[in-house]
């Protein structure tokens, strides 16, 4: 790895870097008391969570971890109020900041890229063809997007198969921006600010896409009970998102005071035990390596291009803490464990075929011509 020189400001930073170096590290950063005088931030976070994740935490880091673990249920009591308080301080930033380092399509969530060298526009459209493949959609089926986003999955699911698509968001400035690219569009597609505990219409497919991070972990069993309600009997759902290899533990304090307040990224574990619970069945699981990594590289060089643009929008101190979170996020993604599950659920086991063949392109290809003669 490259060589990193820092300067640390004042005694007062190393103090806080000792007793909670998780939380302390990117506020130094942010506010200029932690200086990166050779290489770069990125560099300098690689070099430490490659080198923390080759040894055990110390006893009071383990202590601090288990702490922020018992208490988590607390620091995400994520009512209606809670979640569009939470999704105001981080989505509703200014539309331009996103337009700064997304792709023209603002997904904002895992890319999938299917080759070396593919761009972050490609990489996207394949994820969102992908998805649109696990839900096994048909013309005229109703389509559920919970966490709508900008709107560009939905507008891409209708486009691309004639299905009619409900999307729900607790950001007023996602929602404006989808509303609008649905009324230009001309297609069968509404979005809505609404929390998904408030709907009772019943649909046939529903779709999640980075929105089961913001739901809690006492939350679990309500949201997977609501989406069994909401999904007609013979329904397929398809959730996709961030997700740890390791055991249950707490977010990181940096990301949960500064970015996603109320957020958790969960293990594989808590997430099927909660669907089990509810009555639903998993019907495939993928976990996407590395792909994030990848997506949120693109993001930070691109972020990092347009700097000066997003001061100009905030100021250098914000624009220090969107630098550290895509950087401490490439560098979790690519050596610290972090994942992303793509869980397909269902009602019925004989809800879908038996093989994944039509998840993939020759898949859907050969079955053509036998659902054209049916």
């Amino acid at each position: 790895m490259p060589a990193v020189k820092l300067r640390i400001a004042d005694r007062e930073t190393e103090f806080r870097l000792a007793l909670d170096p998780e939380l302390a590290l990117g506020e130094a950063v942010m506010d200029g008391r932690i200086i990166v005088e050779r290489g770069t931030i990125y560099q300098l976070l690689e070099t430490l969570v490659c080198g923390l994740s080759r040894q055990p935490p110390s006893v009071w880091a383990g202590t601090l971890g288990r702490l922020r673990t018992a208490v988590r249920r607390l620091k995400q009591h994520n009512t209606p109020a809670w979640a569009k308080s939470n999704v105001h301080h981080h989505y509703d930033l200014k539309s331009e900041f996103f337009r700064l380092f997304l792709d023209a399509d603002r997904q904002y969530s895992c890319a999938f890229f299917e080759h070396p060298g593919a761009t972050l526009e490609e990489a996207q459209a394949a994820k969102k063809r992908r998805i649109a493949a696990k839900l096994a959609l048909k013309p005229g089926q109703r389509v559920l997007d919970i966490g709508s986003g900008w709107g560009g999955l939905g507008l891409s699911i209708a486009k691309e198969t004639g299905a009619k698509v409900t999307g729900i968001t607790l950001s007023e400035e996602q929602l404006a921006a989808s509303s609008k690219r649905a009324e230009e569009s001309g297609l069968p597609v509404e979005f809505r600010l609404q929390d998904y505990r408030a709907l009772t219409e019943r649909f046939d497919r529903i779709v999640s896409v980075g929105m089961f991070e913001h739901v809690g972990v006492g939350y679990y069993r309500d949201y997977f009970r609501k989406v069994r309600d909401l999904l007609e009997d013979d329904g397929v759902a398809l959730i996709h998102t961030i997700g740890r290899s390791t055991p249950p533990g707490a977010t990181n304090p940096f990301i949960a005071k500064y970015i996603f307040p109320g957020g958790y990224i969960p293990a594989l574990s808590e997430v099927t035990a909660a669907v089990e619970k509810e009555g639903l069945i998993v019907t495939d699981v993928e976990v996407l390596r590395l792909h994030y990594a990848e997506t949120l590289k693109a993001w930070r060089e691109r972020f990092l291009a347009h700097r000066q643009e997003a001061v100009a929008m905030y100021d250098e101190r914000f624009a220090r803490m969107w630098e550290f979170y895509l950087a401490a996020s490439e560098a979790s993604f690519r050596h610290d464990g972090l994942v992303v599950f793509q869980l397909q659920l269902a009602k019925r086991l004989g809800t879908l075929p038996m093989t994944r063949d039509y998840m993939t392109d020759k898949g859907r290809a050969a079955a053509e011509p036998v659902e054209r003669a049916a």
